[in-house]
């Protein structure tokens, strides 16, 4: 059984940085793309951040381009998101995800279950 469990989330200050970690076990991704999603209460889950198999090329969602940094270990079947300057809008909760259905920004076949960031002003 595949599983992907995160971890790292807490409650944090404006301005802080905190590291989600993911990891996977069940399948190794060494040749997948990986990412990290989140979801605002009210809102629809959104795209973060994805890495290629490598960890060479990355894509990152606007609005944390340049605060957040996505990296992975494939030797340890994981995949973490380093997030600075933490603003209130980033309250989320977080889910990493493993091998895209189509684009990296889209769908996966695999999910985690969340961890929780909250950010106070």
């Amino acid at each position: 059984q595949v599983q992907l469990v995160e971890s790292g989330g807490t409650l944090v200050q404006t301005g802080d940085s905190l590291r989600l970690s993911c990891a996977a076990s069940g399948r190794r991704f060494y040749n997948r793309a990986k990412g990290w999603f989140r979801q605002a209460p009210g809102k629809e889950r959104e795209f973060v951040a994805a890495i290629d198999w490598s960890g060479v090329t990355t894509w990152y969602a606007e609005s944390v381009k340049g605060r957040f940094t996505i990296s992975r270990d494939n030797t340890k079947n994981t995949h973490d998101l380093q997030m600075s300057s933490l603003k209130p809008e980033d309250s989320a909760v977080y889910y990493c995800a493993a091998e895209p259905r189509s684009g990296v920004m889209g769908e996966y076949f695999y999910w985690g279950q969340g961890t929780q960031v909250t950010v106070s002003s």
